[in-house]
This record gives structure tokens, sequence and C-alpha cells, in this order.
């Protein structure tokens, strides 16, 4: 019985385990409350695309010699306001602008990549490396998520009518301009914080997922907050110490529980409907 124990506990005692823990909880606390308002507008794409587009980034910086963090930050938000220009500036739908941006900056990062052929495992920026963190991605990671969940809260209100209406947002008088780049500012600083904990490949299913569980489980926004971001720490708590108990990749095992969530949820919604419109017909 003690052993059992000490083995399920063992994770909470290793180094790396704890800052796996720590640097994975601290950023998916913004991105589930970033989730929220893109499954709102409708921005899942923009969450992919930015999420592709910082791979150049992360290659020229190293090139340089920059923080990988800057060169990221700098792509993403490059992709972002190069998708909003193209939508504005022409007749292509949002959706077919994203798909051209994003898979266009990733093919450029895998073409500099090759060509470069960095110190980098390009494993550790795809899929993440949150057992290889450091104290300084600790400390980066928490920069950029107090930052990120600061100004989402600060204009949690303002951001909500943005996202439902934006010309009644900038008929009420709100800063239309100053809501729609912030949010893309915080989305491309949310990437870069979970370039190391889960990869900018899974990133999108942290931008989207718990958002998207909490859409189907509540009626009220504020709920829906609260709800997204318990599911974002519960399978990130979850799912790394189920990663070591089942010698798994911890990134993916965070997607793949959020998954199973999602599922639940969806048959729950089903099953609800069904009921109502039962309770209704009598």
């Amino acid at each position: 019985m003690n052993e059992t124990l000490e083995f399920v506990f063992l994770p909470f005692q290793l180094a790396f385990m704890q800052n796996a823990f720590m640097v994975t909880l601290m950023i998916a606390v913004p991105m589930a409350l970033l989730s929220c308002y893109l499954v709102l507008k409708g921005w899942s794409l923009m969450g992919d695309a930015v999420s592709h587009a910082v791979l150049p980034g992360v290659v020229i910086a190293y090139v340089v010699g920059l923080p990988f963090a800057a060169g990221a930050f700098v792509a993403g938000l490059f992709c972002a306001l190069a998708a909003g220009f193209l939508k504005d500036n022409s007749r292509v739908k949002e959706d077919t602008i994203l798909g051209i941006v994003f898979s266009g900056m990733f093919a450029l990062g895998i073409v500099l990549y090759v060509k470069i052929q960095p110190d980098i495992h390009l494993d550790h920026i795809l899929f993440g490396d949150m057992l290889g963190i450091a104290l300084s991605d600790l400390v980066e990671t928490a920069a950029i998520a107090f930052a990120s969940t600061g100004f989402i809260l600060l204009f949690r209100k303002d951001l909500l009518v943005h996202a439902f209406d934006r010309q009644h947002a900038s008929a009420i008088g709100l800063p239309v301009k100053l809501l729609h780049y912030g949010l893309l500012t915080v989305l491309s600083l949310v990437v870069v914080g979970a370039l190391k904990a889960v990869g900018i490949i899974l990133a999108i299913a942290m931008l989207v997922a718990p958002g998207a569980i909490a859409a189907l489980l509540t009626r009220r926004f504020p709920s829906m907050l609260m709800v997204a971001v318990a599911v974002a720490v519960g399978a990130t708590f979850f799912g790394i110490w189920l990663s070591f108990m089942l010698d798994s990749a911890p990134a993916p095992t965070i997607v793949l529980l959020m998954s199973i969530v999602f599922v639940f949820a969806f048959f729950r919604q089903v099953l609800q409907s069904r009921r109502s419109a039962a309770e209704a017909g009598r």
C-alpha cells in the first residue's frame, strides 16, 4: 500500500516534473480565458495560424542570437496582422486567408530549419519540451501569463461586446482597434508561452478546447470563463501526472484528456436537448 502511494505521488517529488507542472499550469490559465473569446468570435483558425507561424521566428531568432520567445512573438504577431490586412483589402474569405498565411509561414519555418540546421530539436518546437524546463523558462512563462491574464480580465466585458458585435462596440464608444489588436497581441503572447510547454502544434488545442467545452456546459459568460479555466487546469494537471504513470508524452496526453472531456460535454448537451424537447412535447 505504501509503495503504491509512493509511486502515485512520485511525480510531485521530482524537480523536472515540478517544473513541468508549474510552467504548463501557468500558461493554461490565460489560454483557457482566451479560448472563450476565440470560440465566441470564431477565431479558432486564427489561433491555429499564429501557432504555426511562430516557427520561422524561432529559427531566425536562433540565427540572430535573440531569445526564441522574441522571434516567435514577432512572427506570430506578423501573421495575425498580415491576415487582418489581407482580409480587409481583398474579397477572399478569412478562413481561406488564414489557411494560406499559416501554411506559408509554417513552410518557411521548415525550409529555414532544414537549411540552417540549428541545435534545437524540431520536436521540441513542434511538441514542446516541458520536461526540460529551466528556471529562465519559468520566469518567462510567468511574465507572459501574468500580462495576458491581466489584459483579458481588465477588458473582459469590452472584449465580450467586441466578440459578439464589433459594430455595436464601436457605436457605444469602445476602443475597437485597441481591443482587436490587443487580443491579437495576447494571442501571440500565449502561443509563445506555450512554446516550451506544449509546442506549436498542440497549442491550438489548448486555445480552443477549454472554451468549446465551457460553451457546451454553460449559458452565462462568467461561468464559461470559470469552467474553461477549470477544464484547462484539470486536464493539464492530470495529463502530466497520467503521462508519467503511462510513460507517454505529456502534451499529447493533456490534449487527449481535453478531447475526451469535450466528447462527454457534447453528449451531455445532446441528451439534455432531447430531454427538453420530450418534456416540451408532452
